[in-house]
């Protein structure tokens, strides 16, 4: 555990929180792009402990909360065919589509399957000749050369009863999207780390010149954070603009050359619609031509699906940083783990789950975080 407790150490913490301190002389609003960066903060009370001027809100960096509501329903349309295994990751099993999740389908007979791995999928399709496997494939850049490497083996082994429903996002077309917006007010971003380690963080540089934004690259863990934000703190006030990188014990500027190399080979960049967002241009990924017959949605003849986000659920605006999960009327009420109305509740890096699942649902003193070890 050294190499974890080291990055949790009380008193470097203190000793962060006080070069904060020292450094503010003015409001400013910094924007975690990914919903692990978000539940670390919740769960460590970071943002309680900062100073009053820095406000944190929370990005859409959870890629089960901006899977479209339409490729849910796809997913469900398929898991429910007698032909078919459809697999996934454990997370997308609660998220609602429009009148079912992919338990409800499992519960119905479906055979649904949790797989921590699309080469698990893979294997599956090896082992059930007689079936079509279906791998839901969702996530940032971070799991996409996983994908990538299942549906290439696949084409290696000319396995024909595997397929892939595609719902892969990137993260630097939504921070331009987010930037543009009317409503903006986003003075500076934390980068995921995650998503740095495969694609590096060279990316960015434009985007922060374009904006004048300042980025840092940054960890999970409460050291790791807070010296994220110090460093964007440090650049808010002496007006510079740069992308720095505070996680270089794993991340690269030019990030993982061989699984960059792979995404590319398997994937083509198009425009992709983000849950309670929309359209954004250059946003995501579907299969290249070569790999086209493991496309699930063009195998199921569902490309024509497209459905409306319901009204009721507001994580649309706390994904773009607008509101926090607490102001929406239905949180901790309507709306809980249990009995979720959207995927930012469903997801384990979902904002509303942090809120719910660390006290942030109950009255402000019930609410506030065990932070005595950081005072």
């Amino acid at each position: 555990m050294k190499h974890v407790t080291e990055f949790r150490n009380p008193e470097v913490v203190r000793k962060a929180l006080a070069q904060i301190k020292a450094m503010v002389t003015r409001p400013w609003v910094i924007m975690e792009i990914c919903g692990g960066q978000t539940h670390a903060i919740i769960k460590n009370g970071i943002d309680q402990l900062l100073p009053k001027e820095i406000e944190l809100v929370h990005g859409p960096g959870c890629p089960v909360c901006v899977t479209p509501l339409e490729y849910i329903d796809k997913a469900i349309c398929i898991a429910g065919r007698s032909e078919v295994i459809f697999t996934t990751y454990g997370d997308m099993m609660r998220v609602p589509g429009s009148d079912l999740d992919l338990f409800r389908v499992k519960s119905q007979g479906g055979d649904v399957r949790i797989v921590y791995s699309p080469l698990e999928a893979l294997q599956m399709a090896r082992d059930n000749p007689d079936k079509k496997v279906v791998f839901f494939s969702v996530g940032f850049e971070t799991t996409a050369p996983n994908s990538a490497m299942a549906i290439h083996q696949a084409a290696v082994e000319n396995i024909p009863n595997f397929f892939v429903l595609v719902s892969h996002v990137r993260v630097p077309p939504a921070i331009k999207a987010l930037t543009k917006s009317p409503h903006n007010r986003i003075q500076a971003y934390l980068l995921a780390g995650h998503v740095c380690t495969i694609m590096g963080w060279e990316e960015y540089v434009g985007i922060s010149e374009l904006y004048s934004l300042p980025m840092v690259v940054t960890g999970f863990e409460p050291v790791d954070l807070l010296a994220g934000i110090a460093e964007v703190v440090r650049m808010l006030e002496s007006g510079q603009v740069d992308v720095i990188n505070r996680y270089s014990r794993v991340v690269k500027k030019c990030g993982n050359q061989p699984a960059r190399a792979l995404v590319e080979r398997v994937f083509r960049i198009v425009d992709r619609k983000w849950r309670g967002i929309g359209s954004i241009s250059q946003s995501g990924y579907e299969l290249a031509e070569e790999y086209a017959p493991y496309d699930a949605d063009k195998h199921f003849g569902l490309e024509s699906i497209d459905v409306d986000e319901p009204d009721i659920c507001i994580s649309g605006v706390i994904l773009q940083g607008l509101k926090k999960p607490f102001e929406c009327p239905a949180f901790g009420k309507e709306c809980t783990p249990q009995t979720p109305l959207g995927a930012t509740m469903v997801s384990s890096e979902g904002a509303c789950a942090a809120y719910f699942s660390y006290n942030r649902h109950l009255n402000d003193q019930q609410a506030t975080q065990d932070t005595t070890q950081y005072e």
